[in-house]
């Protein structure tokens, strides 16, 4: 994950995820669904860690000033597919 990245969670399976994008920052809320929770990692794993490699993920392939307000973790599965799930999975295992 990159380190720049910043997440606060806001309660409720919601993030506040912190961009940097030059000068500015961008905030994005994101949503940790239980059904994509449950494709990355055990019952249990961290979330904010889920959801930090999806930032990351999401920066990797898209501009960040382009970065949605809301992202729901479900829509990036379905926006990515395999490639997401392998990534982040492969992210979160221990090395």
């Amino acid at each position: 994950m990159s380190a720049s990245i910043q997440i606060e969670s806001i309660g409720d399976h919601e993030y506040l995820v912190r961009f940097p994008a030059g000068a500015e920052t961008v905030l994005s809320r994101f949503r940790a669904t239980e059904e994509t929770l449950g494709k990355l990692g055990p019952t249990g794993s961290d979330e904010s860690r889920i959801v930090a490699e999806t930032a990351a993920y999401l920066a990797e392939h898209q501009q960040v000033i382009d970065m949605p307000a809301m992202v729901d973790l479900y829509d990036v599965e379905a926006a990515y597919g395999g490639d997401y799930l392998r990534t982040v999975t492969r992210r979160l295992s221990p090395a």
